[in-house]
């Protein structure tokens, strides 16, 4: 049987599932529909005679052929961007100063990365992974260009999706059973810091600080080793860590409002506004 021509748009929509890891999450990121995301997988089965792609209940895998086409497939739209990018006349240059807390680099930032980079490889990315409590003075100084932060003031960026706190503890110690209550936090200007303490104050239990670090692995370690419990954003919860709720005699907790901020001084720079653009876009597209 004779193989169909491979469309650049069936590619787009394959490396994206494989890069987000599933089809609801892939859409946004190819300005399509789930459904239509599936669709374009299908005729890509379809041109190839094999199946790519294993969907399971929660996760999809790649088959064997997947695994071998997705070289094939990041080789051939890395070849199409250099060609657009060589007939645009608008290659993007320079750098960008942007900044992001630890819990929302993984989930948040790597798929608009995965997308901006393949397209504008000649802008140079600095990194600067801190709590939003430090990043945004740094943005408001100029000293970062943007950043995807937790948003504490109304002005404070353009509002982009809610991320939920929760409380966290480790399945091998019922800490949550002490009084007062151990509890691990972020430093006092970190919203998450706030958080904990006015979910403690509102169901009227009695806390002690046994740790304190703006450290992501720190704040997990702590509550690893039974040291206490902790306030953490859902997105960076690990799988072998325990969810606690009101049958832990623990109150709700407000969610963070996640906004990307922009440096006034940066309102100029093109690579900046492709970058903030994007980020919207992305999130704006398909809240998480």
């Amino acid at each position: 049987m004779a193989l169909q021509d491979i469309q650049i748009d069936w590619l787009k929509c394959f490396v994206a599932v494989v890069d987000s890891g599933s089809l609801s999450a892939a859409a946004p990121m190819v300005h399509r529909s789930q459904s239509a995301v599936s669709m374009q997988l299908k005729k890509l089965e379809q041109a190839l005679n094999t199946q790519l792609l294993l969907r399971g209940p929660r996760q999809l895998a790649l088959t064997e052929d997947g695994k071998k086409l997705l070289g094939y497939a990041r080789r051939m739209l890395d070849l199409h961007n250099e060609t657009r990018r060589a007939f645009d006349g608008d290659e993007l240059t320079g750098r960008i100063r942007l900044g992001v807390p630890d819990d929302y680099a993984p989930k948040y930032l790597t798929p608009v990365l995965k997308r901006f980079t393949p397209l504008h490889d000649q802008v140079e990315i600095e990194l600067v992974c801190e709590q939003s409590s430090a990043l945004i003075p740094k943005i408001e100084r100029g000293d970062l260009d943007i950043g995807l932060v937790s948003k504490a003031r109304p002005h404070q960026g353009t509002p982009l999706f809610h991320e939920p706190m929760v409380w966290v503890g480790s399945p091998h110690f019922e800490i949550w059973r002490k009084n007062p209550l151990p509890i691990a936090v972020y430093e006092e200007e970190s919203l998450a810091h706030t958080a904990a303490i006015r979910s403690l104050a509102q169901q009227g239990r009695d806390y002690r600080i046994v740790y304190s670090s703006s450290s992501v692995t720190g704040q997990i370690a702590a509550v690893e080793s039974g040291l206490a419990i902790a306030v953490f954003t859902r997105c960076i919860v690990p799988p072998h860590l325990e969810i606690l709720g009101s049958e832990h005699n623990l109150g709700p907790l407000e969610p963070m409002q996640v906004a990307v901020y922009r440096s006034p001084l940066s309102q100029n720079d093109k690579a900046v506004s492709r970058f903030h653009d994007l980020l919207v876009e992305t999130f704006r597209a398909e809240s998480p």
